[in-house]
């Protein structure tokens, strides 16, 4: 089981060169970025962690931006988006970013995708909350198109667009794992709709532990004719447990994911050390 953390990069947190190169020194295996294109001030939709929207989420940098600048400060390290708001992205843009980040980090890119939950910020990009999800899975599928076909063409509901050619390709054939975010029953069935992994948090207010879901995921995988073993689980926003990280790796998690504060080294550095011996005693 592979180890990542994430961060929302803003101005006054640590760079993502910074973060990037701690990480790949301690041995995690990824960075992951979210994102927000911004936070209307009508409150109609309520934060889904209760109380106001933190700071963050009204600062948080482009993701591909902070990746970019990630991948190029590493090596190995693999960078990600966790997620990145696809319903507010026009399809062809993002699937040549998409392209260009998994091209110039050398195949190092995983794309964390998912619907979000702020209609008002949604409706700014012109997209409607009812169909949010549909509307997802045709941008989803469109990319594909794009990244696998050399005239690529794709005819939806939502997206529609004729014979096209456009490069680059990515690096990771036939593309870069899509990893769909959101908990179960619904976020499980979009990511056997069209992912290739499914990526929970850890606990929600209506479970204390996505564990109890995973053999769960794997039946409803078996029952709409996907092998369960060809769709992985990643879970996010772990705590600091070794029993629970222990029960996740013997499950077949494939990563979990640290989530941390928007912090400078000084505060960030010593959190990443607490975690080394925690992922030495679940990886050895």
């Amino acid at each position: 089981m592979d180890f990542g953390a994430s961060m929302f990069f803003t101005d006054y947190s640590m760079t993502p060169t910074a973060l990037a190169q701690a990480l790949e020194e301690r041995g995690f295996e990824s960075v992951w970025a979210p994102e927000h294109s911004h936070i209307p001030l009508s409150r109609e939709s309520p934060f889904p962690g209760g109380g106001d929207v933190p700071k963050r989420y009204y600062d948080v940098m482009d993701p591909f931006v902070t990746l970019t600048a990630a991948a190029m400060a590493t090596k190995t390290l693999r960078v990600a988006t966790g997620i990145c708001l696809v319903v507010q992205r026009d399809p062809i843009q993002t699937a040549k970013l998409v392209a260009s980040i998994d091209q110039v980090s050398g195949g190092r890119f995983v794309f964390g995708i998912g619907a979000g939950w702020n209609a008002e910020e949604m409706a700014n990009h012109g997209t409607a909350f009812k169909t949010r999800m549909a509307l997802m899975q045709e941008r989803v599928e469109a990319m594909k198109a794009i990244w696998t076909q050399p005239k690529a063409e794709y005819h939806g509901q939502f997206v529609d667009f004729g014979p096209m050619m456009t490069w680059p390709k990515p690096v990771q054939k036939p593309h870069p794992p899509v990893l769909v975010g959101g908990n179960f029953p619904h976020g499980a069935r979009r990511a056997l709709a069209f992912g290739d992994a499914w990526m929970p948090l850890a606990s929600m207010p209506a479970y204390a532990d996505i564990g109890e879901f995973i053999p769960r995921f794997r039946q409803m995988a078996a029952e709409v004719g996907r092998d369960p073993a060809s769709v992985a689980i990643q879970v996010n926003n772990v705590p600091e447990e070794p029993a629970r990280l222990a029960r996740y790796r013997d499950q077949g998690v494939i990563r979990v994911v640290v989530s941390l504060p928007s912090a400078k080294e000084d505060e960030i550095l010593p959190i990443l050390d607490r975690w080394v011996p925690l992922m030495r005693g679940v990886t050895s």
